[in-house]
């Protein structure tokens, strides 16, 4: 999915899309490298200024349309995705640095140039240049680094080293009057889309009016939010180049992506769009929550999509094979362009120890925004969570359970019957009163079957003494035999007076020796297809027959249990639905509706900083690129899941987000864990030493990888499912 949600913004993003293919087909590009190359700008432009797009952002008081960050996000993906040529990147970035850092009458005339069509260029370091005090001003002397749009610019955004300055440097508009006087030394550029250059300044008189508020970082975010969106299009049109070549291109009689690695690259290129497009739309929202967050966000998204957006295209060269390579092919162009953005916001590690430093002081807090919710809910709800707060935590849950608070999308009398909105306020009350919502674990996916399926006596016996904390559930699905393909599944079911007689073995049961009851699916007719012949049944863990024998794991604990089934009696009142139904229901199961609360409303968790801190390493230049890494992947994660919330709250159809949480939040547990001991050094080696813990994380870590499929299962199912690339043979 692109970086637009909103149906203002799909259109915005299909406006961009058709202008681009209209005036700038690469076709047409490739002829006008030489002209792109001195500055001279294209004969579309004055069309692109009277599309609106260069006065979106701006405010209304000097022509423009006051929309956000986000929506110049979504813009400028749409003119990546079409490589759009000339300057309309360093012009964006020009004018929104001065649209958010600039004061005064001097700069609102800018702003006001550039609504009218001005071109603009900003500098993304103050490298080279250096300022001093000079009566009411500052003369500027030096060569700048390489600045995108340098050329063609009629308006430009610098900054110098200023010793006097607070912040020992100043950022500084220049008009087209000055920027005419000055030295503009054309460079070659690895994008061949666009003009580079440097600007040589020499004893150049700088007026205070003239000078921004904020420093290097400030502008840096900006740059970052809008070159990581300019990058996201760019992948996004390699992702999808790269799989429509898969779908086409045949070898050895079938097509490429019916071969498994072949379906594995392009399910993993996509996995990484996705967390890009994540991450990038969370930074655009994150300039509207106060310096500190956006600096944080706009951090995060550099550190993960520009880099990312290079590697992205190299693997589609290589997808395309030969062809990828060649000079004719345009796969290039969007390689070198992604290039280049990641070279002008300067070296890897740098943008690494910003992230890692902000992280250790800063936490995304991120909050899922309604456009409106149930009268009187938000209040209610403050209100017994109040009172829940007061009592003791052994009476809470029934007491919260009391009034529909522990499921409350669950329908009345058993919850509140909450929609997504409603269950985000209740969310929110439960984070404002700082308690933590109540999970029932494997109740979660029990009760949502028995509601919809089981009769009322099941629904009277069950429901209310899960959600009170009375009964406690496990799940007896996995076999030794039928692990990821649970319809293979062979515990039998056999009919007989009164109810059911079931005989077999499960394993991996979680929390099998605490749980009272489990749900069961066992197969109840061998003799039609598999799927059809399941039934799905309610176990009392305390049954004559049922042996439940716990399992040692590597990390030394006890978490899951082997089960064996020795004619083990269940009573007819305990089989859910119909004889046959076990994998309609167990779909149920698994497809519980509530909204996910670990995704998308509780921000990035800021354990990882503490934990670099507990290592003793968290000065450590290493450490804070590390930091930085699994800061950035986790918060992209975030980040996706508050997408696919946000499309859930506006009544969207559901993107892929699912299926790339299921396998990014195993990914990202694994390379937390691993980091971690890392971190420790020797001391990991010691299990009682202070680095034991991190070692027993690791240690923990395969249970994640292969509870709910193993990675190369869920590879399979995007490939396949999201992608439409043909089963593998």
């Amino acid at each position: 999915m692109s970086i637009a949600l909103t149906e203002d913004q799909v259109a915005l993003a299909e406006s961009v899309a058709k202008f681009t293919a209209r005036h700038a087909p690469t076709t047409a590009t490739r002829l006008e490298f030489e002209d792109l190359a001195l500055g001279i700008l294209p004969t579309w432009w004055g069309a692109l200024h009277e599309q609106g797009l260069l006065a979106l952002h701006l405010p209304v008081r000097v022509g423009g349309d006051e929309a956000g960050l986000p929506e110049l996000a979504v813009a400028l993906e749409e003119a990546g995705r079409g490589l759009l040529p000339g300057p309309l990147l360093p012009t964006l970035l020009a004018s929104s640095v001065v649209a958010r850092l600039g004061t005064g009458p001097a700069h609102d005339e800018l702003l006001a140039r550039f609504a009218a069509g001005a071109t603009g260029a900003c500098a993304t370091t103050a490298d080279g240049l250096t300022a001093r005090r000079d009566g009411s001003g500052w003369l500027v002397s030096g060569t700048t680094a390489p600045v995108l749009g340098a050329l063609s610019a009629q308006v430009a955004v610098l900054g110098a080293a200023a010793p006097d300055a607070p912040g020992g440097s100043i950022w500084f508009t220049l008009a087209e009057g000055q920027l005419k006087a000055l030295a503009r030394d054309p460079r070659q550029g690895v994008d061949l889309t666009r003009d580079l250059g440097v600007l040589v300044l020499n004893e150049l008189q700088v007026g205070d009016d003239q000078v921004l508020r904020g420093g290097e970082e400030a502008v840096r975010a900006i740059a970052a939010v809008l070159f990581v969106a300019e990058a996201v299009g760019l992948a996004r049109w390699c992702q999808e180049t790269g799989l429509a070549y898969a779908k086409v291109r045949e070898q050895f009689g079938q097509t490429i992506g019916s071969f498994q690695a072949i379906k594995h690259k392009c399910a993993r290129l996509f996995v990484e769009l996705e967390l890009m497009t994540a991450s990038v739309w969370d930074a655009a929202a994150a300039a509207a929550q106060g310096d500190d967050q956006f600096a944080l966000a706009a951090a995060s998204a550099s550190v993960l999509s520009l880099a990312g957006a290079v590697d992205l295209a190299l693997e589609t060269v290589t997808l395309l094979g030969g062809i990828g390579y060649t000079w004719e092919h345009d796969v290039h162009l969007y390689w070198r362009r992604a290039m280049s953005l990641a070279s002008l916001l300067g070296p890897d590690r740098r943008r690494q120890r910003r992230l890692g430093e902000l992280a250790r002081t800063t936490t995304r807090t991120a909050e899922v925004r309604l456009s409106s919710e149930p009268d009187g809910l938000r209040a209610e709800v403050a209100a017994v969570l109040a009172e829940a707060v007061a009592l003791d935590p052994a009476r809470r849950q029934a007491f919260l359970a009391g009034h529909g608070l522990v499921a409350p999308h669950h329908p009345r009398p058993y919850g509140r019957g909450a929609d997504a909105t409603a269950q985000v306020v209740i969310a929110q009350e439960f984070a404002r009163a700082g308690l933590a919502m109540i999970s029932t674990t494997v109740g979660e996916w029990a009760l949502p079957t028995i509601l919809a399926h089981g009769t009322d006596a099941q629904r009277d016996r069950f429901v209310l003494p899960t959600l009170r904390g009375e009964l406690v559930w496990c799940q007896f699905f996995s076999e030794a035999g039928a692990g990821s393909d649970l319809a293979s599944l062979a515990t039998r079911a056999e009919k007989v007076a009164g109810g059911w007689v079931l005989n077999g073995q499960k394993v991996w049961t979680s929390s099998a020796r605490e749980a009272d009851w489990g749900i069961c699916l066992a197969r109840t007719d061998p003799a039609v297809p598999r799927h059809r012949g399941l039934s799905y049944f309610l176990v009392d863990t305390h049954s004559p027959g049922l042996d439940i024998r716990p399992l040692r794991e590597a990390n030394g604990h006890y978490l899951f249990n082997e089960v064996f089934f020795g004619s083990v009696f269940v009573p007819d009142e305990l089989l859910v639905g119909q004889p046959g139904d076990g994998w309609r229901l167990a779909r149920t199961t698994l497809g519980n509706e509530r909204v996910s609360m670990g995704s998308g409303l509780s921000g990035v968790q800021p354990g990882i900083a503490a934990l670099a801190q507990a290592a003793g390493a968290a000065d450590d230049p290493a450490v804070l690129a590390d930091l930085a890494r699994l800061v950035a992947r986790r918060g992209a994660q975030e980040a996706l899941g508050a997408r696919a919330l946000t499309r859930r709250l506006s009544g969207l159809q559901p993107g892929a987000e699912g299926s790339v949480l299921k396998l990014t939040a195993a990914a990202n547990a694994l390379d937390v864990s691993r980091t971690v001991l890392a971190w420790h050094g020797p001391q990991a080696a010691a299990a009682d030493g202070p680095g034991g813990a991190a070692a027993q994380k690791y240690l923990s870590v395969p249970a994640m990888l292969i509870g709910g499929g193993t990675a190369e299962i869920q590879l399979n199912v995007i490939g396949e499912r999201v992608l439409g690339l043909p089963r593998s043979t």
